[in-house]
């Protein structure tokens, strides 16, 4: 009796040492910006913090910004996916979310996508928000970019709530300040070049308008005896224009977790 007692408590101990090693995916106790590079002021990051909080409470997705100075051997997509799974992040089930990791040790940047965040942001979707936010990261703006992605993936999620996530052929429509601005330059050069070649006529007092170019030919000064047109050859060569997938592609983490991502250099 006392050997299945002592065998009991083997077991169990046992059984408590293989717990304590499985990842926990429980809502997250950590913070949902992680400036381990310390890329922002104190300042900037609680401004960030609070708009990324406020962001996932009301998209019910986790919304989180990583910056590390080293992957510490790992792909980007290696470390964003593991940096997600491993510390609890996401809501519900599918643990929704989106990820953006800046690793500053050779300059990568990668948006890693779960659950909802799959499907709200495509990899159209990636390469729409990167484009906004990479020219602020290039040039050492971090709050500013990160902000802006945050204000994207938000806009992004409420677009796919109706049904027809932003993707292909269906990306957000540019802001009306953007086309009055080029209406507004148009007009300005228009203008500009009215007054330029109206001051160039007035010079010209002495031109006079001909029917007939007479007046300017040399009688006898060119003689044309004969004309033709020689086609000799044409080639066209034509590729074909890689198209861009819709939808998201997906990959299995070192977790088991299904995630979508992408990313580059900046």
């Amino acid at each position: 009796m006392k050997l299945m007692k002592k065998l009991f408590s083997v077991l169990f101990a046992l059984l408590l040492c293989t717990i304590a090693f499985i990842p926990s995916f429980a809502e997250s106790d950590l913070s949902r910006i992680a400036d381990y590079a310390d890329l922002l002021t104190e300042s900037e990051e609680s401004t960030l913090l609070s708009k990324l909080d406020e962001i996932s409470i009301r998209q019910e997705a986790d919304i989180v910004v990583v910056t590390t100075y080293s992957l510490d051997g790992k792909t980007p997509m290696e470390y964003a996916d593991d940096f997600y799974d491993y510390n609890g992040y996401g809501f519900g089930e599918n643990r929704d979310g989106v990820l953006l990791l800046i690793s500053m040790e050779d300059s990568d940047w990668w948006i890693s996508t779960c659950g909802y965040g799959i499907t709200a942001v495509t990899d159209a979707g990636i390469e729409y928000i990167s484009d906004k936010f990479l020219s602020d990261l290039s040039d050492g703006e971090y709050a500013k970019a990160f902000s802006t992605y945050a204000e994207l993936c938000d806009e992004f999620f409420t677009q796919a709530k109706t049904g027809k996530p932003y993707d292909v052929g269906n990306m957000p429509k540019e802001p009306f300040k953007f086309v009055s601005r080029i209406a507004g330059s148009l007009v300005f050069g228009f203008a500009v070049a009215l007054f330029v070649t109206g001051s160039m006529k007035r010079r010209l007092q002495s031109v006079r308008f001909q029917s007939y170019a007479n007046s300017y030919v040399k009688e006898n000064s060119m003689n044309v005896t004969e004309s033709r047109d020689l086609f000799l050859y044409s080639q066209v060569t034509r590729h074909e224009k890689p198209k861009q997938t819709s939808g998201s592609d997906t990959h299995t983490s070192s977790s088991g977790s299904t995630h979508g991502g992408g990313g580059g250099k900046f």
